[in-house]
């Protein structure tokens, strides 16, 4: 049993890792774009265009929601494209939107949208405004799935290792059954007995609970270290801090729980059905 708690500790410490990382990289994206805002001015003529992209940087300067703006350059826009169309892509083959970042004061809702799009329509009719956290709107979707996934993985495991502990529990029992029969002989309670095996239970679970930490912990460096070499913004706000590996250090104190419970309604209930 014990090499199978390390298993399943394992597999929790893992997936309660990346569900954690998950919500942490959920949580700091938010924050990071929760302010964000992005000005396009969709207008083929690029006289037009520059002319509106001004206007539209003049009335963002008239605006106390508005806390920083820019203008981004056109080069920075063809650097952006360059993987999807190659490089030495121009704007007069390819008409790109003047593009303005904005940071603002507050939250980017729709009352603040709202506000930016009526103080830009007489300037800059082509301009089209969006709170940057809608753009990874599916991203914060698909996170959120796969941190319940992670959670009903969590659950299937906590199962698991029950129903080991359970099979283990009851294996024991019929293997020592005429010992048992004769410490009921001479007067030995049913909690003295279930005990017994709540203690070989428990002691079983915390060695493998903690040879599982330890392979869990190494898996999810091994993994840290593999993303954080992406060297990507977003990736790197999904880390774990001191505090959620203290939380991960509790999922062996858990298994030894699960595993004393089990094994003590276990025996409990076989003990009862015995003369």
């Amino acid at each position: 049993m014990p090499w199978v708690i390390a298993i399943m500790v394992a597999l929790t410490v893992l997936a309660a890792g990346g569900a954690i990382a998950m919500a942490n990289l959920a949580a700091q994206a938010r924050s990071d774009l929760s302010g964000g805002v992005t000005i396009q001015i969709v207008e083929a003529d690029p006289v037009l265009r520059d002319a509106q992209a001004r206007r539209t940087l003049a009335a963002l300067d008239t605006l106390d929601i508005v806390q920083a703006r820019r203008l981004v350059p056109e080069a920075e826009l063809e650097a952006l494209i360059e993987p999807w169309l190659g490089g030495g892509v121009r704007s007069e083959a390819v008409p790109l939107p003047a593009l303005i970042d904005v940071n603002l004061a507050g939250t980017a809702d729709a009352r603040a949208l709202a506000e930016l799009r009526a103080a830009l329509g007489p300037v800059a009719p082509d301009a089209r405004v969006d709170a940057q956290a809608q753009w990874l709107g599916p991203v914060f979707d698909a996170i959120s799935a796969l941190r319940w996934l992670a959670l009903g993985l969590i659950a299937l495991l906590a199962f698991t290792s029950a129903a080991a502990v359970w099979l283990a529990a009851r294996n024991a029992l019929n293997a020592n059954r005429g010992t048992i029969e004769v410490v009921h002989l001479l007067g030995g309670t049913d909690g003295q007995i279930a005990r017994i095996f709540q203690r070989s239970a428990v002691i079983d679970a915390g060695l493998g609970g903690a040879v599982g930490l330890v392979l869990g912990a190494v898996g999810l460096s091994v993994l840290g270290a593999q993303f954080a070499a992406l060297e990507s913004g977003m990736v790197a706000g999904g880390g774990l801090d001191f505090g959620d590996w203290l939380l991960l250090a509790l999922v062996p104190v858990a298994g030894a729980a699960i595993a004393l419970l089990t094994a003590r309604m276990t025996v409990m209930a076989s003990l009862g059905k015995m003369p």
